[in-house]
């Protein structure tokens, strides 16, 4: 019998993502805890907003390798405060 995974299906809320985000695909929604997981992950893509306690997308990425920094950022989030299904 074969055994299925369930993979969360949880992600970032296009409603809930910060001002700050740049426009584009990736985006960091309110629920962010500030873990600096992403900028380390991707950063060239995140920045802080020190004096609020949270992530943002700075720059949408350009290059294959950004976009598979932002994407890998994505998966780790610890709270699954990054989307990428925003719009331009």
């Amino acid at each position: 019998m074969p055994v299925k995974i369930l993979v969360n299906p949880r992600m970032a809320e296009r409603t809930q993502k910060l001002s700050e985000n740049a426009s584009g695909k990736f985006y960091v929604d309110t629920t962010c805890i500030d873990c600096d997981l992403c900028r380390q992950t991707a950063p060239a893509n995140f920045a802080r907003n020190a004096e609020k306690g949270y992530s943002y997308v700075s720059k949408q990425p350009v290059t294959p390798e950004e976009a598979k920094f932002c994407q890998q950022a994505k998966e780790e989030c610890p709270v699954d405060s990054i989307g990428d299904d925003g719009e331009g």
